[in-house]
């Protein structure tokens, strides 16, 4: 079951049969170590986090954040700008659409 909050939709832990459904474990592979930088999505990106923990806070909503973490499958909208503030290093799959 999906979760939407502050435009970020999350799906903790998802069955394996939707990772495959959606061909996630073919997608390309990104990751960073902790640290904290802007972002905007010029697409909507669909990820799903292998490791990893982040706070994403969105532009506009002040101190308010989604945290994300290892087994997330999150979407974010095209046009979002915000702040990824990684506690934990993260690798993730990625989709641009």
């Amino acid at each position: 079951m999906a979760t939407e909050k502050l435009g970020i939709k999350i799906e903790k832990n998802p069955h394996e049969s939707k990772i495959a459904d959606l061909g996630v474990r073919q997608w390309p592979k990104w990751g960073c170590s902790p640290s904290k930088f802007p972002w905007t999505y010029t697409a909507k990106e669909t990820c799903y986090l292998l490791e990893g923990k982040v706070k994403v806070y969105p532009e506009g909503h002040g101190d308010e954040f989604v945290e994300i973490e290892a087994g997330d499958l999150v979407e974010f909208p095209k046009g979002m700008k915000c702040t990824w503030d990684v506690a934990v290093a993260v690798d993730k799959h990625y989709n641009f659409e």
